[in-house]
């Protein structure tokens, strides 16, 4: 059975650094997408990262492109995200996402991932 486990959540002040990491047991990377989703209070979750293992690409919301970077380790078992430049605005509860069958134009849909992790909060404070 496919299980997600984010990690590397905190608080941090504005313009600093954190990097989660999300392991998957029962599988690995190596097929299909992973992703990051993110959700802040009151707001609809929404499309941070993806990657996706068919082509070895990798996408990016505009509002983190150029601050966060998605990477996987040579096992294909942990995804990393590190996010640089940090903005009180990326307050939110992190997570991490996997599925199979995706492609480019529904990597931004949450709808479309099969496996989810618990989520991982990042408070930015000013």
């Amino acid at each position: 059975q496919v299980q997600l486990v984010e990690s590397g959540g905190g608080q941090v002040q504005a313009g600093g650094s954190l990097r989660l990491s999300c392991t998957l047991s029962g599988g690995t990377f190596r097929r299909g997408a992973v992703g990051w989703f993110r959700q802040a209070p009151g707001e609809e979750r929404e499309f941070v990262s993806a990657f996706k293992s068919s082509d070895a690409s990798t996408h990016y919301a505009e509002s983190v492109k150029g601050r966060f970077t998605l990477s996987r380790d040579n096992a294909r078992t942990t995804v990393y995200l590190q996010m640089n430049s940090l903005k009180t605005e990326d307050t939110a509860v992190y997570y991490c996402t996997y599925g199979t069958g995706l492609i480019t134009s529904t990597l931004r849909n949450g709808a479309a991932y099969t496996y989810w992790g618990q989520g991982t909060q990042v408070t930015v404070s000013s």
